[in-house]
């Protein structure tokens, strides 16, 4: 008997899904377990296996679409067993026989030839591509349809646009240069041009993309708007000398190789958050303000904001404070390779106490970073650079980054935000406090 596959419940408040890409198509026949489509929900994009074994009879909800949860995605059956139909369609097939049962009692005039088939229109690919990706490509005169993507799930990047590009022209420079005209034709040539035709004003409606607000980018947006909306954001930004640290992890840099952990500067930011935050707990809290209550977290899992292809996701570090730098450092690897492979799953995201944003060598002078609700804070970390400053007396050298610490002002008052910011810049000039908890 056919097996109708719903989109299931796949996440707390997830109503629907966009359908990004089928792994099948019908007549497959597939395993139990067996991955079958990628759904993007407003919190990941994740592949939703079959529950059953079985043939593909009939898929139906086409790639883009949105669908609600519990609508029918693919009907799953046996061989030469037909898909179910609804009410309506079964209506159809018992009221149709009726007309034509009258008409076999009347003769028969001649059909006409049926008209000339018209040629069929191809098919115009699918391509998953970022909208600056579109962009390059109408600016380079690339058929992106045409251009092969490398990226996660086959998706066209800059470097693929830029790629093909250069291979059309290569195409186009090994074309040999048309013969020499004679001399009757250069005489031809030197008569005057003909007036050049008025120019055809540009439709700039054509040359331009929309966007529909969908999946992770407007879980961001909803996001963003309600934290705005809500929390009264201050920006405390303070100037740290991490001279030690930088000296501190290029002495650790031969361990984690050997280890084969990449170790940036963000485990040891991480390791000094949680020292801060169990001397200043009102900042590991939510708030909840139709409830009227603050829930003050005595555990640390410790959200990095990641940007990837699809937008900006926060996969979380759980426990972080019963882990060593270097383990830190492994996880953040893990868990930023699986958000911009697109293979995040919900419980990656999810339950972030605190949250520590970084645009690592990009990240320019400072930023005032907007909280991750219902959080009550977030840390901003800048870009660090060699600086002259005034040591003992003296012009000196030093490396110098700004951090910038956003506060929920309902929460968390001035003093104690400060106070927080400048415990974190204490242990990042000071980083040989932190190895005693590796």
């Amino acid at each position: 008997m056919a097996f109708e596959f719903k989109l299931p419940d796949i996440g707390e408040g997830i109503h629907e899904g966009e359908i990004v890409r089928w792994l099948v198509k019908e007549g497959d026949v597939v395993e139990e377990d067996q991955p079958i489509v990628e759904v993007m929900t407003d919190k990941a994009t994740v592949e939703l296996p079959s529950p059953v074994a079985g043939k593909i009879l009939e898929i139906r909800a086409k790639e883009g679409e949105i669908v609600k949860v519990g609508s029918v995605l693919v009907v799953i059956g046996e061989e030469g067993e037909a898909p179910k139909r609804d009410g309506r369609e079964r209506e159809a097939a018992v009221v149709a026989p009726t007309p034509a049962k009258k008409a076999e009692k009347a003769p028969a005039a001649p059909a006409p030839p049926p008209p000339p088939a018209a040629p069929p229109t191809p098919k115009r690919k699918r391509v998953l591509a970022t909208p600056a990706t579109r962009r390059l490509a109408r600016e380079l005169g690339v058929d992106i349809t045409q251009v092969e993507g490398t990226g996660p799930g086959g998706r066209v990047t800059d470097e693929d646009v830029r790629r093909f590009a250069e291979q059309i022209a290569g195409v186009k420079a090994e074309v040999p240069a048309p013969p020499k005209p004679e001399a009757k034709e250069k005489v031809e040539a030197a008569a005057p041009a003909p007036p050049r035709p008025a120019a055809v004003p540009l439709r700039y409606e054509e040359l331009e993309e929309r966007v529909p607000i969908r999946g992770i980018r407007k879980r961001i947006s909803d996001h963003m708007r309600h934290a705005k909306d809500t929390a009264a954001h201050f920006t405390y930004v303070d100037e740290v000398d991490v001279t030690e640290l930088v000296k501190l992890r290029e002495s650790l840099l031969p361990l984690a190789e050997k280890e084969g952990v990449k170790l940036t500067y963000l485990p040891f930011i991480v390791k000094a958050t949680v020292a801060a935050l169990k001397k200043h707990p009102w900042l590991n809290a939510h708030v909840d303000y139709e409830k009227e209550e603050i829930t003050i977290k005595r555990y640390y899992h410790i959200g990095i904001a990641t940007a990837t292809e699809q937008g900006l996701l926060v996969p979380v570090v759980k426990d972080a404070d019963r882990l060593s730098i270097l383990e830190i450092a492994a996880e953040i690897q893990r868990l930023a390779q699986r958000a911009r492979e697109g293979k995040i799953e919900l419980e990656e995201i999810r339950g972030s106490t605190f949250t520590i944003t970084s645009l690592g060598p990009i990240g320019g002078l400072f930023a005032t970073p907007v909280i991750n609700s219902p959080e009550v804070a977030i840390l901003g970390v800048h870009e660090i650079k060699k600086r002259p400053v005034v040591a003992e007396g003296e012009i000196v050298i030093r490396d110098i980054m700004y951090i910038a610490v956003s506060f929920d002002h309902r929460v968390i008052d001035g003093h104690v935000g400060a106070a927080f910011a400048k415990e974190v810049k204490a242990l990042l000039e000071d980083p040989q406090r932190l190895l005693v908890s590796m």
